[in-house]
């Protein structure tokens, strides 16, 4: 009898302990069978992914390199364009002393709307690596004896650079000719324009008076700086810069030749730009050499260093 007693009042102890609080946690969904340890389930609220905003000066940068240089260049180029953007910004700013960012100050520029255009179905690619670019050299500018440089550049030169007072006649001491022959691979590196007497007539006597007629007129190039572009042009009896000229008839640079052929003149040009300052497609080129962004801009601007805008 007290076996029997004994084995009912266990019987009830085992009820009460353990099965009881078991069939609780089953109800109420808490019991693992992983180690037979209730898990609370602890639900974490993912926080949306947030991009930081750039400042004013750094989108408008993004805004330049997307305008100014193919996406699809070297990330190394891609920042020396983004260290020239700026830099030529930073320039027109501290001179009008603007605190704001001055869009018109003759560096191309594309809004967000303009690079989905340009590049549809790539816009997330190319931005982000633009983008990329430019937050790795943030506020980042090239000063000479201090003060912010005149960053020009241009696309493809004719196998050498130009020096600033050729172009512009002002020296400008970090802007002198520097060999880049590596330009000559860059596409249409030299191209052929043919243009009719009566278009090339028309188009340089909005320079100058043009004597005689369309069928007449004959050029003579007269001097060519070390780099190749031509710094002054016979234009039948008046003497005109290569620049002029370039600039009248929309040829790529004033590194040209001219012969006629027919009622037509034909212009062989090489290079594209004005041929001072940073070559972009010298610049691509380096970059695949394996030269850093910083190493191309000491190359094409001569004596410059580096600041970073406080």
């Amino acid at each position: 009898m007290v076996k029997r007693l004994t084995m009912v009042l266990l019987g009830y102890i085992f009820v009460a302990v353990i099965l009881i609080p078991f069939i609780i946690t089953v109800l109420l969904g808490g019991f693992s069978m992983e180690g037979h340890i209730p898990v609370v389930e602890e639900v974490v609220e993912e926080s949306p992914k947030t991009v930081a905003t750039l400042s004013p000066l750094e989108a408008y940068v993004v805004g330049v390199v997307a305008a100014e240089m193919p996406a699809s260049f070297p990330e190394e180029a891609l920042k020396a364009q983004a260290v020239t953007a700026r830099t030529y910004q930073a320039r027109e700013m501290k001179q009008k002393k603007s605190s704001e960012v001055i869009y018109d100050v003759g560096q191309a520029y594309h809004t967000i709307e303009e690079q989905k255009e340009k590049w549809g179905a790539d816009y997330n690619t190319y931005s982000s690596k633009i983008r990329k670019c430019v937050e790795e050299t943030a506020g980042e500018i090239l000063i000479y004896e201090g003060e912010p440089i005149l960053a020009v550049f241009h696309a493809q030169s004719g196998g050498i650079t130009e020096t600033a007072e050729n172009i512009w006649e002002t020296s400008v001491p970090y802007l002198k000719s520097v060999d880049s022959t590596i330009d000559k691979k860059a596409p249409e590196n030299k191209a052929e324009k043919i243009i009719s007497q009566e278009d090339v007539w028309n188009q340089l006597s909005t320079i100058k008076t043009l004597q005689g007629s369309a069928q007449t007129l004959e050029f003579k190039i007269l001097e060519r700086s070390p780099a190749g572009y031509v710094l002054q042009i016979q234009v039948g009896e008046q003497i005109m810069t290569g620049r002029e000229v370039r600039e009248a008839l929309g040829l790529r640079s004033a590194n040209f030749s001219v012969e006629k052929q027919g009622d037509s003149f034909v212009f062989i040009t090489l290079g594209y730009g004005h041929g001072a300052g940073m070559s972009q497609y010298g610049a691509s080129f380096l970059a695949e050499e394996g030269m850093t962004y910083k190493e191309i801009l000491e190359y094409y601007y001569q004596g410059i260093s580096f600041q970073i805008l406080e």
